[in-house]
């Protein structure tokens, strides 16, 4: 969901985020967003991906009205059509023996929740990953997002846990944003010291 939205002025809400995360303009925001998704994934030896879908901020209806002025919210018949869409450029990019791994959608961020319904659309087996860090702070939704899935580790090593952080950290703009748990550098370390402690890796679910 990191595509440019059309020019103009955008929504009051998405105006209070580019407040808080320090962006001057959607633009900026999805520019930076984009690098910080590249060193992220960096430290971690992997690659980038952006397709085009906008974020659910950026999303009009087909009356021009703002669809969401928040996160975590149910889609809206406005967005009936973007799971197939992602579904489909997806798909276009697979190989067959690619594994997928998507968001259970815990914490109930409306994109989180249509990006689930394109992974299940392409009928692959999948992974499901526990969202961090909304499992801090809405762990509730975890079972009934889960219901009917059995659960296995992935295992990661301290040198590892290490690059997780960094990882996150590389997420400058979100980190104040994201909640109580998780909204400075140091709570954010904490909390995924805490995690991995616990489980001594990362939770993944499948359906049994």
């Amino acid at each position: 969901m990191c595509g440019y939205p059309p020019e103009g002025e955008p929504s009051a809400f998405a105006q209070l985020l580019h407040a808080q995360w320090g962006f001057a303009s959607a633009a900026e925001a999805i520019r930076m967003r984009r690098l910080e998704d590249e060193k992220s994934a960096g430290i971690l030896g992997a690659k980038t991906v952006h397709f085009d879908f906008l974020d659910c901020i950026y999303r009009r209806g087909q009356n021009g009205e703002w669809l969401y002025s928040g996160i975590s919210f149910d889609p809206q018949a406005g967005d009936a059509g973007l799971p197939q869409q992602i579904a489909d450029a997806v798909s276009a990019r697979l190989m067959p023996d690619d594994v997928l791994v998507c968001q259970l959608s815990v914490g109930s961020h409306v994109d989180h929740v249509l990006v689930r319904q394109a992974a299940e659309l392409l009928g692959r087996p999948l992974f499901y990953d526990i969202d961090v860090p909304y499992i801090f702070y809405k762990s509730e939704e975890l079972e009934p997002k889960s219901v009917g899935m059995k659960e296995k580790t992935h295992r990661i090593t301290e040198a590892g846990l290490q690059s997780w952080k960094e990882a996150i950290l590389a997420y400058s703009s979100q980190i104040p944003a994201l909640g109580e748990a998780f909204d400075t550098p140091e709570k954010a370390e904490e909390a995924i010291q805490s995690y991995w402690e616990e489980w001594k890796g990362i939770r993944l679910l499948q359906l049994d």
